[in-house]
């Protein structure tokens, strides 16, 4: 017989539970049924996240603190266990110190593979300490070294190869944060094998129906061995009638007790390293291939960007199946010598304030969090626990994995900067597993940049015009930084043109990074390549150089970091008794609570009788629960037809969402005719205002080309006819200006008067082709290009330029090259003033590539001074790689003049430099000289 709950601290914890379900889902009529058996996840919904919240409610109501246990909770009779059993106040934070990291000598940059990295730091210093390795307490439980790290993962390797492992073959690894992870990782690696990382269950009463969801990622991975805790050996057994080739179910500590001798495995750098799975993956299970070249090539990319040095300590609580936690948190900081603090995903949801203590015990100079990280922070951290706190050893916190909040950014600024919190430390980021993990990355000390836009424009044309400084009601996007060295980014139309700056479309990237395509799913592969460039996945627009995410071309719906896809939970919906099929929606829609996305679930059904529809409810919670690991946050039962589709019967997710969003859902239904109008004109405005769009701007690129082609004939003869080059400039200079005026580019210019009477040198950016045009009609007196011999190959461009007094520099052969510049430097002695592009050539990226020294050479040795040239806009317009011109305008800044402090090299070096600053601030875009010099070891 069940042993009966003490009857007042029962109701007031079935309280506590009802007034946040009601809170919750507050369009709730019926009361809510609760008992002490009442399972919170498939009755009630109360995911990871919502029984976060309820703990920390319940400490509040009993004055305890609970343990971190109480999260695996699944009734209100084990929630009442805990609280019962607990005692005391909530816990008290240690205030310890450690020492600061010690400097590591080089880095592995020679390393081609993860195990030469490890094999490099086992070499170069085995007993530093890689890994502090949190449990419950407020110290670390374990400290791992690089030798420790290398033997533990050799034995594993060792039991690995004795149950038959071959080279290629892959292993789950399904282990909670610990050290097994760690050697079982790299044991993986060690014997040839390839990890394949899944989630672990949070509670042992879901081992079955976890291991179920991950049957078809280890049939498609074709696992050879699943490495996991003790509790799930025997039901995981299950899983060999799912997967094929899955031989072994084994503990990493039966992997540990192996005596059998290691074997080095034979590893090249395009060998794929790991196969990161989307979180939430089930019907269509999509494992990103991931090299070891992929991985070495983020990591150095990252570090580069982050200017990572072994002094840095990151803390991190991030979960190591996913791509944040295992390869930015962990593999990022093996292979940068950077010490990783570590606790559990558990471990930071029961108490939130020991990721931040962490940091302010290890001097944290590096961490990263999903976006609704930062909302448990200040929604569960008393102004009690922050007394002391300090934070002002953090360089940079990496906000990710989910769509970045500017109003969760500025809300955690506001409430930690008494704890020495800096805003330029924030960085929103953007990655996904395609791309290994990261993407776009903000130096250091940007800070987070929000871009204000206005909302009507946007929403319309998508276009991203900044808002007026009193819009009260502007849109907000969080920029996340540049891409990575060596990487880009571009954004394109539904018919794969790229689109100019603050233009919003898809978004598309490439890169050394970038994966090889899903594991044994073509079809797949195909749709994520775009020719050379890889489909994201996400809109966005480019700003400045900058990515600024707006949203996903896909239905995925991130909570809590992890990903889920509506298709099948829907199919699973429609199938209940009482349920419409084929009219349900699953959806996100954004929490402001929490900081992170919503699972929605909108189903028809004629049931009116509340307990039949209160049923429906937890059977709809329930299926989801089965299915994906996780409860709907809200399920909304309606009425017939409250579920809009398209006319060929597809789901219009966004639109239910919009209804959701306004509370407009079950508000009665309108008339026919009204509900045909409604959804016709909401069918057809967007793809007409497209094509709408997408004809003006061929029309537009059309008639820029007949006017440039109607155009050059009389412009070519006037210069070739012209007796003096005064008149051939104002020749060339008047027909630009024309051309753009009857294009309606706008075209500005600034600093004129900075122009010095006597001879110069000038030195412009090189954005587009359109940039020698532009300089032509900016600058009023005759100059002489610096350019390229190779146009002096074609006559009708040689002809011209010729004409124009361009000198012709050749840039390979060494000793005529040197001829060239002679020449230069004696032409600016000789009082004509010459143009050059110091960067060479252009990119399709926005950036400041390295500067040249040709021009400043040649300033330095004749004694001329440099007059730095931004030119702002023409980039926008026509691209490099594209002939397809644009809507836009351009703006040319004439900055001082730079005079040389002699004519040797220093002072050729002190020319670039200033010119190079006087560009940076006027060009609008990113410097690249610096990351594109600087060694991930420096």
């Amino acid at each position: 017989m069940t042993r009966q709950l003490p009857t007042e601290p029962a109701a007031r914890l079935r309280q506590v539970i009802a007034d946040l379900v009601q809170e919750m889902r507050p369009h709730l009529r019926a009361p809510i049924a609760l008992t002490e058996d009442t399972h919170l996840e498939r009755d009630l919904g109360l995911d990871s996240l919502s029984r976060t919240e309820l703990l920390h409610r319940l400490e509040r109501a009993f004055g305890v603190s609970l343990p971190d246990a109480a999260l695996a909770a699944e009734t209100p009779r084990e929630l009442l266990r805990s609280v019962l059993a607990a005692g005391g106040a909530p816990e008290v934070i240690a205030d310890l110190k450690y020492p600061a990291p010690q400097a590591a000598g080089p880095l592995p940059e020679q390393a081609t593979t993860l195990l030469e990295v490890l094999d490099w730091h086992v070499d170069q210093h085995p007993n530093r300490i890689a890994i502090h390795l949190y449990g419950n307490q407020d110290q670390p439980e374990r400290e791992l070294t690089y030798q420790q790290l290398q033997q533990s993962a050799r034995a594993v390797a060792a039991g690995l190869i004795d149950k038959g492992l071959d080279a290629g073959q892959s292993v789950a690894i399904m282990l909670p944060t610990s050290a097994d992870y760690f050697f079982s990782f790299y044991g993986v690696l060690l014997a040839g094998g390839v990890p394949v990382p899944i989630y672990p269950p949070v509670r042992p009463s879901q081992l079955e129906e976890h291991l179920r969801r991950h049957g078809k990622i280890l049939d498609n991975a074709q696992a050879f061995a699943l490495i996991t805790v003790p509790e799930a050996r025997t039901v995981a057994r299950l899983l060999q009638t799912q997967a094929a080739t899955l031989r072994h179910v084994v503990t990493a500590a039966e992997l540990l007790a192996t005596r059998q001798p290691w074997r080095r495995p034979a590893v090249q750098p395009h060998d794929t390293a790991f196969l990161q799975y989307t979180s939430g993956s089930t019907g269509d299970p999509k494992g990103v291939v991931l090299s070891h070249a992929n991985l070495l090539a983020n990591l150095r990319a990252i570090g580069v960007r982050m200017q990572v040095s072994a002094t840095d300590v990151f803390v991190s609580w991030l979960p190591l199946y996913h791509d944040m936690g295992l390869i930015g948190a962990f593999l990022g900081t093996q292979y940068f010598a950077v010490p990783l603090v570590i606790m559990s995903p558990l471990s930071f949801l029961a108490r939130p304030a020991r990721w931040l203590w962490a940091i302010h015990r290890h001097r944290g100079t590096l961490s990263a969090a999903p976006n609704f990280a930062y909302e448990l922070c200040l929604r569960h951290i008393d102004d009690n626990a922050l007394a002391g706190l300090d934070l002002s050893s953090l360089r940079m916190i990496f906000n990710g994995a989910e769509p970045v909040s500017p109003d969760t950014m500025e809300r955690f600024f506001a409430r930690f900067r008494r704890c020495g919190l800096r805003a330029e430390a924030l960085a929103p980021v953007y990655g996904l597993a395609e791309s290994t993990v990261g993407l776009a990355l903000p130096p250091p000390a940007q800070g987070f940049v929000i871009d204000r836009l206005q909302r009507d424009v946007f929403m319309r044309t998508g276009q991203a015009l900044p808002a007026d400084p009193d819009d009260p009601n502007p849109l907000r996007f969080a920029s996340c930084g540049p891409p990575l060295p060596g990487h880009q980014i571009r954004v394109v139309d539904e018919q794969g043109r790229e689109l100019p700056e603050r233009q919003e479309g898809r978004l598309e990237f490439q890169g050394p990074s970038a994966t090889s395509g899903y594991y044994r799913n073509p079809a797949a592969t195909r749709g994520l390549f775009h020719g050379d460039w890889l489909d994201s996945g996400d809109r966005a627009y480019l700003a400045g150089g900058d990515v600024y995410l707006t949203g996903r071309v896909k239905d995925i719906i991130i909570r809590g970091g992890r990903n889920f896809y509506p298709y099948e939970l829907e199919d699973v919906v429609g199938g209940l008794a009482g349920v419409r099929k084929g009219c349900v929606a699953a959806f996100a829609s954004g929490d402001p609570e929490t900081g992170t996305e919503r699972l929605v679930v909108v189903a028809e059904t004629r049931e009116t009788d509340a307990s039949a529809l209160a049923d429906l409810r937890r059977q709809i919670q329930a299926a989801s629960v089965e299915l994906l690991g996780a409860p709907p946050d809200d399920v909304v039962l309606a009425a017939p037809h409250a579920v809009l589709k398209t006319s060929s019967g597809k789901i219009r997710r966004s639109a239910v969402r919009e209804l959701y969003d306004r509370q407009a859902l079950g508000q009665g239904t309108p008339a026919l005719w009204r509900q045909f109008l409604r959804m016709a004109a909401a069918g057809v405005a967007p793809p007409l205002r497209r094509w709408r769009r997408g004809l003006r701007e061929t029309l537009y690129a059309a008639y820029a080309w007949v006017v440039f082609l109607a155009l050059g004939p009389p412009v070519w003869i006037g210069i070739m006819a012209l007796p003096r080059k005064t008149w051939r400039w104002a020749w060339a200079g008047g027909a630009v200006r024309l051309l753009m005026r009857l294009t309606r580019t706008p075209f500005s210019v600034e600093g004129l008067a900075n122009l010095p009477a006597g001879p110069c040198v000038l030195a412009a950016n090189h954005a587009s082709y359109l940039d020698a045009y532009v300089l032509a009609a900016a600058i009023p007196r005759p100059f002489g290009f610096v350019a390229k011999r190779e146009l002096m190959d074609s006559f009708i461009v040689r002809a011209p330029l010729a004409r124009l007094g361009t000198l012709f520099i050749e840039r390979f052969d060494p000793q005529r090259s040197a001829e060239g510049a002679a020449q230069a430097t004696a032409s600016a002695s000789a009082g004509q003033m010459l143009m050059f592009f110091p960067e060479g050539t252009f990119d399709r990226m926005p950036g400041l590539q390295p500067f040249r020294m040709g021009a400043f050479v040649t300033a330095a040795q004749a004694g001329v001074p440099v007059v730095p040239v931004a030119i702002r806009g023409a980039r926008s317009i026509l691209r490099a790689y594209s002939w397809f011109p644009r809507r836009g305008s351009v703006r040319v800044v004439v900055e001082s003049p730079v005079q040389p402090e002699g004519n040797d090299w220093p002072a050729a070096v002190k020319l670039r430099d200033a010119t190079r600053q006087a560009i940076l601030r006027h060009c609008g875009e990113p410097d690249l000289a610096e990351e594109k010099f600087r060694s991930p070891a420096t």
